[in-house]
């Protein structure tokens, strides 16, 4: 618990917001000049101002949620002002380009903290994030198990703690939460978090809503026991929150010998009914016991009272061991529930508490709320303290950015710097830089589209953020892969070579087969491919130049057409045109016959044969094997896998029992998400090791490998064949709705012409075609011409009201629960 109680008379935080855009007045604003604005702060007083030229152009998404604002950040003790900045002001608050976009927080006049303003959205964005900020250390962050438990360790035998999760900062839910924190956070301890995995540990099942546990720490004294815990049943709003935590005030049990007609508690007063046990002298031990159980079971959802029947000076039925009072006013019920679990039901589903509507009319949280965007962005807040050593990157302007591309090989970052995942993946970028410092022949630069949109354009990049590598005398080449710090590296490490590798010599081919050619580069491809063809294939090898040229920064590919490529071909079984893979892990070579076949017909074969026999499978990986469409062979595993059911796996593989499946792996412990697969299939999560069929593709079928039986080749084929022939029952099906990601890219170029038109966003994200890109990307890697700067004041406006370009844009849900 905290050692102090924050007091927000005492205690001020001025949070100023920059912009470059304001026309109009709000009149519920105070305009002041930025003299008379800092004359008016106080030691002790919290203000938020909004800074902006007074000739800048209109930002009235963002001012009228700023205006919703004033009026409850007045009711914490936060007044609210707008900042008029003349051309000749010399604060720095009102011109410096590098500091707008921003918010900073300040203690007094003094500055505090800053943060980026695309995370302040909406009015609900605005009161958290300041709350959050005001109650920073009231309120703690947690992402994992182990700090939770050691925060309710700490707090045994002392305080209770709130913990809440929420799907994303800046949430309704989370708005509410810092609101009952700012009430209660001298009295409970707030514990908030934003992992779906630590919600999982605990035994959240439904993590698809924002959730509030009260944790009853105070009254244990036994370090080693486990605080007992309550879920709030109602959705997270603050009246709801208000109502959970006074009944968690108030006494367990409460013993009565009057009318229950005219008894009254707080419950009652929150809306909650009163549950009476009726209990008499001869079994009153028991009665309590009773009592106590059911009040546990009822605590936040009803008053649970202990009545004595022997001193009640009026008559109820005899038969009657409970009473239900509805409400204040109500005639009261009496019932004959001889089991705790029917008490429960009946109280559950006769108690109706009514949702006063609240400031705003999203409070209560809509299950398809789409907050992919809020949800990055609070993982940047959170790492906003994180120096970043943006030296290592060159930074482009429309300037220097053809001069320096063409200059030397570069690899350039397009990204936007209010949007989320751009500033994201900037982190990944600059950890990239971190690890190719002093050994990188490739310049690692990046270029921001929100200044520079026509240069952008010019590189046919619409969404951000984007990659791309400029490498001298050849055709940019664009990223395709995982926005991460390894797959980048890897991308750009095997841009190093050419693709493909022309090999001179049989020891040459020999040495480049045993991958002693790349020896540095095997870790990042453990499968090296070989095009072999004689001289006169000058047909076949130009088809394999052109597909492996398309895999560039993928792969590891070389080709020989000499004289005597006769040898190799001998020697491994090959017949001409044939393409040899060098499995490094397995120390084997495997040739596949390439006649009659052309360029993207290549590309398939060698995208197939770098899959792995039986893959772990992983987040990253699985949209690759589910391409495949063929059912999932799945061994789910708490760790490394048994070598004897590896074994037995890769045997039925290798006698091609099992090509019409995919056999594959997965760890929980590094794949964390499997126990919610495993309880989407099981309803609870079932004895590991186990192995399943998934038939994701058709029918959405699952089925379970017998838990009495081994798993061996024998009874794995046998097994399988059953599954063939229709014998064996599934356990579940799938829900057949499409997978796709919560959100499209940001098009940020239909976003602009979309604002400028006032006219709504197209239906869905612009794309090219890959071809179309190559092509185009020639041609404007060409175009040296100067690229005129224009402000894309209209982009930083559209993206207050991200929710109307999402409209337009709504792609279903892929939850990873029905994998």
């Amino acid at each position: 618990m905290m050692s102090f109680s924050f007091n927000v008379f005492g205690v001020g935080i001025s949070c100023v917001m920059m912009c470059i855009v304001y026309k109009s007045a709000v009149n519920s604003l105070p305009e002041l000049s930025p003299q008379k604005y800092f004359s008016t702060l106080q030691a002790g007083k919290a203000s938020l101002a909004y800074f902006c030229q007074a000739d800048s152009p209109s930002t009235s998404v963002f001012l009228e949620e700023l205006d919703k604002a004033v009026k409850p950040l007045q009711d914490y003790g936060i007044s609210v002002a707008k900042v008029n900045c003349a051309k000749e002001e010399t604060s720095r608050y009102c011109g410096k380009e590098k500091d707008l976009m921003k918010a900073y927080l300040f203690r007094g006049n003094i500055l505090l903290r800053e943060f980026p303003t695309d995370t302040l959205f909406d009015e609900n964005a605005i009161i958290a994030h300041v709350l959050f900020a005001l109650l920073f250390n009231e309120v703690k962050y947690i992402t994992t198990l182990e700090d939770l438990q050691n925060i309710e360790n700490a707090l045994k035998g002392k305080a209770n703690i709130a913990f809440s999760y929420v799907r994303a900062i800046g949430t309704p839910e989370h708005k509410a939460v810092m609101e009952a924190a700012f009430v209660y956070g001298t009295t409970y301890q707030f514990v908030l978090t934003t992992e779906m995995a630590l919600l999982e540990s605990i035994g959240m099942e439904d993590i698809e809503h924002a959730h509030l546990y009260f944790f009853h720490c105070k009254p244990v004294l036994d370090l080693t026991q486990q605080c007992r815990r309550t879920l709030m049943g109602q959705p997270l709003t603050t009246l709801n929150i208000y109502r959970f935590i006074k009944s968690m005030e108030a006494p367990l049990l409460t013993e009565v010998a009057e009318d229950p007609q005219q008894v009254s508690t707080v419950h009652l007063q929150l809306g909650l009914p009163l549950v009476f046990i009726v209990s008499q002298q001869a079994t009153y031990e028991a009665d309590r016991r009773t009592a106590e159980w059911v009040a546990w079971r009822l605590l936040g959802k009803a008053g649970v009272l202990l009545l004595l029947r022997d001193s009640l000076k009026v008559d109820i039925p005899q038969q009657a061991n409970m009473v239900f009072k509805r409400e204040e006013g109500m005639p009261v019920e009496f019932l004959v529930l001889h089991d705790i679990d029917l008490v429960i039901s009946y109280v559950e589903n006769n108690t109706y508490i009514e949702q006063t509507q609240e400031d705003e009319d999203d409070d209560m949280e809509d299950p398809d709320m789409e907050i992919e965007d809020d949800e990055v962005a609070e993982s940047v807040y959170r790492d906003r303290k994180r120096h970043l050593p943006l030296e290592l990157v060159v930074e482009l302007t429309e300037e220097t950015f053809n001069a320096t591309v063409m200059a030397s090989d570069s690899i350039v970052l397009f990204y936007a710097d209010w949007q989320a995942v751009s500033m994201a993946f900037l982190h990944s970028y600059i950890d990239l830089a971190i690890k190719l410092k002093g050994t990188s022949t490739v310049l690692l630069t990046r270029i921001n589209c929100a200044d520079w949109p026509d240069v952008c354009t010019k590189q046919n990049v619409t969404e951000c953020p984007a990659v791309k590598m400029y490498l001298e005398g050849e055709n940019p080449v664009s990223y395709g892969g995982m926005l991460g710090t390894e797959d980048l590296l890897k991308f750009i490490l095997l841009n190093r070579i050419s693709c493909p590798v022309s090999i001179t010599s049989v020891q040459e081919a020999e040495e480049y087969l045993s991958g002693e050619l790349y020896e540095d580069l095997i870790s990042y491809s453990s499968v090296s491919m070989l095009g072999l063809f004689s001289p006169t294939m000058t047909t076949a090898k130009e088809d394999f130049t052109e597909a492996v040229k398309y895999l560039k920064g993928y792969v590891i590919a070389g080709v020989y057409s000499e004289e005597d490529v006769s040898i190799l071909s001998n020697k491994y079984t090959a017949t001409l045109p044939a393409l040899l893979l060098a499995r490094h892990k397995e120390g084997k070579v495997e040739s596949i016959p390439l006649a009659n076949t052309h360029g993207q017909e290549i590309v398939q074969i060698i995208t197939n044969a770098l899959l792995e026999t039986f893959p772990e499978i992983t987040v990253e990986n699985l949209p690759t094997y589910l391409r495949l469409q063929k059912p999932l062979l799945i061994l789910f595993s708490d760790g490394s896998i048994n070598p004897q059911y590896q074994k037995a796996i890769l045997t039925l593989v290798k006698e091609k029992h099992l090509d019409s499946v995919i056999p594959c792996w997965l760890n929980l412990k590094n794949t964390p998400v499997g126990r919610g697969i495993l309880k989407a299939y099981f309803e609870a999560l079932p004895p590991l090791p186990l192995l399943v069929v998934v038939n994701v593709h058709s029918g959405g079928q699952v089925f379970a490998f017998p838990s009495d039986q081994a798993i061996t080749e024998q009874n794995l084929l046998l097994w399988l064949n059953k599954l063939e022939a229709g014998l064996e029952s599934h356990i579940t099906i799938l829900s057949a709705q499409e997978w796709k990601p919560l959100l499209p890219a940001y098009n940020f170029l239909s976003m602009m012409d979309a604002a400028a038109s006032q006219h709504p966003t197209r239906k869905g994200p612009e794309c090219m075609k890959d071809a179309d890109i190559q092509e185009n990307d020639k041609e404007q890697h060409e175009d040296k011409s100067a690229v005129r700067k224009e402000p894309i004041q209209t982009l930083r406006i559209k993206h207050w009201n991200r929710n109307d370009v999402f409209k337009a844009e709504k792609s279903s849900r892929h939850d990873n629960e029905e994998l």
